[in-house]
């Protein structure tokens, strides 16, 4: 019997998954990128122009919904603390722009392209300069690291998957059918898309503390301002493997481990 007739057990259709199997790993190796500062390979498979263009056009919609605050002491603030850190990070040659929105959201982003944006919810948990500092050089690190356009050819990938194990099983009981499909899908959210997402914060909190300590911001603050982000939430969340995020434990672990690297940086830098 031929490949295209062969059934594996539970009358799984072999053929789909195999071609599907071919196409990603042809897909995967032909999109590779690298990461600036960390080396890490990626996939993206758009490129930083179309990236941009997608950056800029939610952009703008923000802007038209949003209340942005001009002049004052924390705008300027913004907008010092972001030119010193975008000039130290590996620009591809964004167009910056930094701006503060009234808005008690505690957040903060930066799309593709060098689009910065900072809700004045967060300034109390930032405190300071230092803290701003690593807030916004994470959201830049995102930018730089394109992470974006990652998830988005993670998503295509998943997208392909799921189709040839739909057309895998097509042959099943509507039960059986539902089943598995409902456990690969559990099992995509659970065991590849959510731990990406956790990676992908994990290399932009640790870019973004290398940006601070080039800026001579005090990269010292990073920890104590994930101490206040656990204060402001209170504990609420899901569970870390729940979560698109690491939790603010594993966070604080985590630039405790990279500040030896941080501090030698600021003192080669800044002679600090």
């Amino acid at each position: 019997m031929g490949v295209q007739g062969r059934r594996i057990g539970g009358g799984v259709k072999l053929l789909p998954i195999i071609l599907a199997a071919l196409y990603m790993g042809y897909f995967y190796f032909s999109n590779r990128q690298t990461v600036p500062l960390t080396g890490r390979k990626q996939l993206v498979d758009i490129s930083r122009e179309q990236e941009a263009a997608l950056g800029l056009q939610s952009y703008r919609q923000v802007m038209r919904e949003s209340r942005v605050v001009r002049d004052g002491q924390a705008a300027q603030l913004v907008r010092d603390v972001g030119q010193k850190i975008s000039a130290v990070s590996e620009d591809p040659g964004f167009q910056w722009e930094y701006n503060l929105i009234s808005d008690q959201q505690v957040n903060a982003f930066c799309l593709p392209g060098g689009k910065v944006a900072v809700y004045s919810g967060i300034l109390p948990v930032a405190k300071n300069g230092d803290g701003l500092a690593v807030i916004m050089g994470h959201e830049i690190a995102h930018a730089i690291a394109r992470h974006g356009a990652e998830r988005m050819a993670q998503q295509k990938l998943m997208q392909i998957g799921t189709m040839a194990a739909g057309v895998a099983v097509s042959d099943m009981d509507d039960r059986s059918r539902m089943a598995v499909m409902g456990a690969l899908g559990i099992g995509a959210q659970y065991g590849i898309m959510l731990p990406f997402s956790r990676d992908h914060e994990s290399e932009a909190d640790y870019m973004g503390l290398i940006y601070v300590a080039r800026a001579c911001f005090d990269p010292t603050e990073a920890p104590r301002l994930w101490e206040r982000m656990g204060a402001a939430s209170s504990g609420k969340g899901p569970a870390e493997f729940a979560s698109t995020h690491p939790s603010n434990a594993t966070r604080i672990r985590q630039f405790q481990e990279w500040m030896p690297e941080a501090l030698k940086i600021r003192r080669e830098k800044c002679g600090q």
